[in-house]
């Protein structure tokens, strides 16, 4: 009964973990990843679309602040 509800509250602790999406951008270069041209446009786009939306969000942020 014990491990259930510490399993529950991992989990909710789990969902609000941003740690990954946070070092996405600052993390150092893998000798054993593949360098591939295709892979590095892929996170080359991750990140501008990561910026892109934590832009938005703040816009929005801003403008209901600025309305109320």
């Amino acid at each position: 009964m014990k491990n259930q509800e510490k399993d529950k509250k991992t989990e909710k602790i789990n969902y609000f973990d941003f740690s990954e999406v946070l070092t996405y951008f600052f993390r150092k270069k893998d000798p054993s990843r593949p360098k591939n041209f295709n892979i590095k446009a892929m996170h080359t786009i991750n990140k501008i679309s990561i910026l892109m939306f934590l832009f938005a969000v703040i816009v929005m942020i801003v403008r209901a602040v600025l309305r109320a």
